[in-house]
């Protein structure tokens, strides 16, 4: 769920939905064996679609593969409410720019693969530090 939550570093607070999902709910739901945390792009008829915030596939989630919805988090000391008017404003802006963000991305793909093709290297600053 990067921007918004980062792991190993935030603590999250899960609770048993009470009915049905909302748009722009954080979701814990079970695929295979791993436990993911989505937000809720759409609520459907039986099922929801669900995103990442830093993921472009939308995945088919039903509505009974829910477990969980996101209440709160905890990020150095604070804590952050699902009903804070700053994070309904980033949950709504972030789904709202999501065609900006995947055609940037894309557009840095094409250009790095451009660039590996002419051989040329990345400056300095983009290189990733360990």
């Amino acid at each position: 769920m990067l921007p918004l939550l980062h792991q190993n570093q935030d603590i999250v607070v899960i609770e048993p939905p009470q009915g049905r999902l909302n748009n722009y709910d954080v979701a814990l739901y079970k695929r295979g064996v791993s436990y993911v945390l989505h937000r809720v792009s759409e609520v459907k008829d039986h099922y929801y679609l669900i995103r990442g915030d830093n993921t472009f596939a939308l995945e088919y989630v039903p509505d009974k593969a829910a477990i969980g919805v996101l209440k709160s988090f905890i990020r150095k000391g604070k804590t952050w409410n699902t009903d804070d008017r700053r994070y309904i404003l980033y949950s709504r802006f972030w789904n709202a720019i999501y065609p900006i963000r995947k055609l940037w991305v894309l557009g840095w793909r094409l250009i790095y693969r451009a660039a590996k093709k002419l051989g040329l290297r990345r400056p300095d600053w983009m290189r990733r530090r360990s």
